[in-house]
C-alpha cells in the first residue's frame, strides 16, 4: 500500500458502515454494476434501487436489452430523470453484444469507448466490477478530498487535473484494496462528509482533515447555485415523455399539447426530445418513443 494516511481509517469505517446495496454484492454482474453507475448519475440511491431491480429483472444481460427497441429503455426508465441515459444504456448493450460477445469488457479503454461512458463511469466499472486500480472521482469523492487534503469546503465546479493527480496519488498499490478504497471514500462522502451538513464528529479521518483543522472555513469561490426544476424545459420534457411512456402506441399532437400551456416552451421542449433521439415524429403527425 502507498503512503495514504487516510486509507486504514476509511477502509475500517467502510467495513462497519457501508450500505448493503445489491450492486456491491460480490456476485453482482459487471452489467448490473454498469447499469447502477449510469442510473446513479445525478440520481439518489433511494430512487435508483427499485428502478435498478426492475431493469435487471427485465434485462439481466446486455443481449436481453439489445434485442429490444431503444424506446422500451426510455419507457422503462420512467421518472429517473435525464432520460438520455436510457438511450446510452441501450446503445451500450448493443455495442457490448456487437463488439464484446455480450460481455461487459474489463479493459478500461474499452469501457471508455462504450456509448455514453465517460472517465468516471469507466473507472467505476473497472474498479467495482473487476477490482482494478483506478482513481474514481465522483462528486462525493471530490468533496472528501477537497476537505481532508486541500482544506477547502467544496471542490472546484469543474474537475481539475490537480484533483485527478491527488486521487491517483492516494490510491493504494494493491488493485483490490484500491478498488475498495474507491468505494469507501465515495461512501464516506455520501453518508458523513455531506455537502451541507458534514458529520465531522462521526468522521474516521476528522483528526487528519485539513478543512477541520483550519476551522472549517466557508467556501469563498463562485456562487454555488442549486438546480431548479419547476417551470424549466426539463420539466416540460418530463411531462411530454410521461404521456408517451404511458401510451401503448403513438400519441396525437393534441395529447402532448395538453401537458403545458406555454406553446413556445412546449414546442422547444418537444423539438429537443426529437433532436436527442428520445421521441420519433411519425409521418402521420403523431409521436412515439423511438423504435
Amino acid at each position: 500500500m502507498n503512503d495514504n494516511p487516510y486509507s486504514t481509517a476509511v477502509l475500517a469505517w467502510y467495513q462497519a458502515n457501508a450500505r448493503d446495496l445489491p450492486w456491491r454484492d460480490p456476485d453482482a454482474s459487471p452489467w448490473s454494476v454498469l447499469v447502477s453507475e449510469i442510473m446513479l448519475q445525478q440520481t439518489p440511491v433511494v430512487r435508483v434501487l427499485p428502478a435498478w431491480e426492475a431493469w435487471l429483472r427485465r434485462w439481466p444481460t446486455p443481449a436481453a436489452l439489445a434485442a429490444e427497441p431503444s424506446g422500451e429503455a426510455v419507457r422503462m426508465w420512467n421518472r429517473l430523470g435525464y432520460p438520455r441515459r436510457a438511450l446510452n444504456l441501450h446503445a451500450c448493450a448493443r455495442t457490448i453484444v456487437e463488439r464484446h460477445g455480450g460481455e461487459v469488457p474489463d479493459d478500461h479503454a474499452e469501457l471508455l469507448a462504450l456509448p455514453g461512458v465517460g472517465p468516471y463511469t469507466a473507472a467505476a466499472v473497472a474498479s467495482f466490477a473487476f477490482g482494478q486500480r483506478h482513481a474514481v472521482l465522483d462528486t462525493n469523492v471530490r468533496r472528501v478530498l477537497a476537505r481532508a487534503v486541500s482544506g477547502v469546503q467544496y471542490p472546484p465546479k469543474a474537475q481539475t487535473r490537480a484533483e485527478v493527480a491527488l486521487a491517483e496519488a492516494l490510491l493504494p498499490e494493491e488493485p483490490a484494496v484500491a478498488a475498495r478504497w474507491a468505494v469507501a471514500v465515495m461512501e464516506l462522502g455520501a453518508l458523513v462528509c455531506t455537502a451541507r451538513s458534514p458529520a465531522c464528529p462521526s468522521c474516521p479521518i476528522a483528526a487528519d482533515c485539513a478543512w477541520r483543522a483550519a476551522g472549517r472555513p466557508a467556501y469563498d469561490g463562485p456562487p454555488r447555485r442549486g438546480q431548479t426544476y419547476a417551470g424549466t424545459d426539463r420539466q416540460v420534457r418530463g411531462r411530454l415523455l410521461a404521456v408517451l411512456r404511458d401510451s401503448p402506441g403513438p400519441v396525437a399532437k393534441p395529447a402532448l399539447d395538453a401537458v403545458w400551456d406555454e406553446p413556445v416552451q412546449r414546442e422547444r421542449a418537444l423539438d429537443a426530445l426529437v433532436a436527442d433521439g428520445l421521441v420519433d415524429p411519425l409521418d402521420d403527425g403523431t409521436y412515439a418513443l423511438p423504435g
